[in-house]
């Protein structure tokens, strides 16, 4: 396996290399795919390049956390949440804010959703006490929602996290169902088709 290049030691320079160091600490980004970003980067406008650092800090200074859902908004309460179309009843629970976006673009549900904001993952350090759990406790509790839809990623790792929030919530009157398998085991919602997601909310099973 190739060294990474330290970023001290890079063809172009210290700073080129602390750039490709940071591009390539993203998620899906290998250190080729940083070197073409920095090459990019250098060969664009000193105004496209401010554009985009301006734009990520923005992004940093106005995005918080839904007070309710954990969703990512620009508000106390994100529009999902406040949209008094939607059932509050009817609570889908998903792992992290882009898992929303999927189940959103099929235009199947009409319900609001509760981020976890993660999975269990022993392995990985992520206990109970890392995920948005207590939130979902109180909305349970308040005794405004009847059904809760686990929407959490068909992994093991997800179906486990699924089942401890089944087992948390045993002893309240609430209907627990999860998402129709057409969704395949080990599969991530993000990466699943509009059509799958629509059919996997419609065909929603007891748990």
């Amino acid at each position: 396996m190739p060294r990474a290049i330290e970023p001290n030691h890079h063809a172009y320079g210290r700073h080129v290399g602390l750039l490709v160091q940071q591009l390539a600490a993203l998620p899906g980004i290998g250190q080729k795919s940083a070197e073409r970003l920095a090459q990019h980067l250098l060969d664009c406008s000193e105004e496209e390049a401010a554009a985009l650092a301006h734009a990520i800090l923005d992004v940093r200074r106005t995005i918080r956390r839904c007070s309710v859902c954990h969703n990512l908004t620009e508000q106390e309460t994100c529009d999902i949440c406040l949209d008094s179309r939607r059932d509050q009843g009817l609570v889908c629970i998903v792992e992290q804010p882009r898992d929303l976006l999927a189940l959103e673009a099929t235009g199947t549900f009409g319900g609001v959703y509760h981020v976890l904001g993660g999975r269990i993952a022993p392995l990985s350090g992520v206990g109970p006490d890392d995920l948005n759990l207590a939130t979902l406790i109180r909305r349970v509790k308040a005794g405004k929602i009847r059904e809760l839809v686990m929407a959490t990623n068909p992994t093991l790792e997800g179906d486990g996290t699924a089942l401890y929030i089944v087992n948390l919530l045993a002893d309240e009157p609430v209907k627990i169902t999860r998402l129709a398998r057409g969704i395949a085991t080990g599969s991530v919602l993000e990466f699943a088709n509009r059509e799958m997601l629509s059919d996997a909310l419609k065909g929603r099973q007891s748990f």
